[in-house]
């Protein structure tokens, strides 16, 4: 079992990297970070002595005062740096760089010096660490204006606001379930490299991905579409726009129905990517899911009988309610990283379609049982 802490556990990439280890606690326990750690050297002493790895995460991004980031990245450093000597414990630290060190503005300036510190600290103790260069990094849940462009256009182009392209460069990308894979991997490989170069998977321009969600807007979330998926990256973009969407008020999402002397006829999934489309029935009081997945698009669709449709974010307690009747068809999509499940509320079957963007592999089927 190894015992692992991460500073910043909150933030876009910690929170991700913290969910991901959870998901397999035969290997991982994950040391609980205080946000008064640094601000208390006996807290900040406690959390450095219960862990076998430790990732540094914690940084400031943004600021008017680019000098403020520089002064505070460093300061972190520094305070974890005084801590590990204090305690003298052998740990495996991992410090989140990034490309922006080649710039040498003030904050690749703190992470260049805070990786040189590190560099020092685990030189002099003999101990493992390894300096991780990251690149830009997108996925679900980063916050707009502060993380990356990515967040900043999925918020601006689901609220009807124009994006500004100051220059339409080529970026260097890597989605952040990839990155947590790395750093992962890093753990369990014991990597000690002070420079360690994180690969970029994906080069693309800032106009082109405005056009990829502004088509994802217009398909998705005007017309209900499953948008044609060509490779991992776009897969990848279309999941981190599905989770800045407002899942709270836009489902469930009522289907047109076509009635006429012969019955009623309702189109029920649109797509122009692959998938599997199966159904259900569940029986009255029965609970179907409480499982999430953190790559799969899926589309419940109530067509008979009464359903509440119930979705969390991990690591949140707010639980969505979606109320859905096969009086007036309906269908609710759900997020990755949401847990979910569909419950028969009414006194007969209830019937659903399902859809999902791939077939189920026993191997790989990417379902973590968590309950709503």
């Amino acid at each position: 079992m190894i015992k692992i802490g991460i500073t910043g556990s909150a933030g876009f990439i910690g929170s991700h990297l913290y969910n991901t280890i959870g998901l397999t606690p035969d290997r991982f326990e994950r040391v609980v970070f205080d946000r008064n750690c640094f601000e208390d050297p006996n807290i900040l002493d406690s959390f450095v002595s219960s862990c076998d790895v430790i990732v540094h995460l914690a940084a400031m991004n943004r600021h008017e005062d680019p000098m403020v980031i520089y002064q505070t990245n460093l300061n972190l450093v520094s305070k974890l740096v005084e801590s590990l000597k204090r305690v003298g414990r052998k740990v495996h630290l991992l410090f989140s760089s990034s490309t922006q060190e080649e710039r040498a503005n003030p904050y690749g300036n703190s992470k260049s010096e805070g990786r040189a510190q590190f560099s020092a600290w685990a030189n002099e103790t003999n101990n493992c660490f390894t300096g991780l260069i990251i690149p830009n990094v997108f996925g679900p849940f980063g916050q707009p204006f502060y993380n990356s462009v990515v967040a900043t256009f999925c918020h601006q182009v689901l609220r009807k606001i124009t994006p500004k392209i100051d220059v339409d460069g080529e970026l260097k990308l890597i989605y952040v379930g990839e990155l947590v894979e790395k750093i992962i991997e890093c753990i369990l490989q014991k990597i000690n490299q002070h420079t360690f170069l994180v690969a970029h998977t994906a080069t693309i321009k800032v106009s082109a991905i405005l056009d990829l969600l502004t088509r994802f807007e217009s398909d998705y979330q005007q017309n209900g579409i499953l948008p044609s998926i060509q490779n991992r990256f776009e897969h990848q973009l279309f999941n981190t726009f599905r989770c800045f969407m407002d899942v709270k008020n836009h489902y469930p999402v009522k289907f047109k129905v076509n009635s006429d002397q012969r019955g009623d006829f309702v189109e029920v999934i649109k797509l122009n990517m692959g998938g599997q489309v199966s159904f259900s029935t569940t029986l009255a009081g029965i609970t179907r899911g409480n499982h999430f997945h953190t790559r799969k698009i899926e589309r419940f669709a109530v067509i008979k009988g009464k359903a509440l449709i119930q979705l969390r974010r991990i690591g949140t307690d707010e639980v969505l309610d979606f109320y859905l009747s096969g009086e007036e068809p309906a269908y609710v999509d759900m997020p990755i990283w949401f847990t979910h499940n569909i419950k028969n509320i009414g006194e007969e079957e209830v019937y659903t379609i399902f859809w999902i963007n791939e077939f189920y592999d026993s191997n790989d089927p990417d379902t973590y049982f968590v309950n709503v």
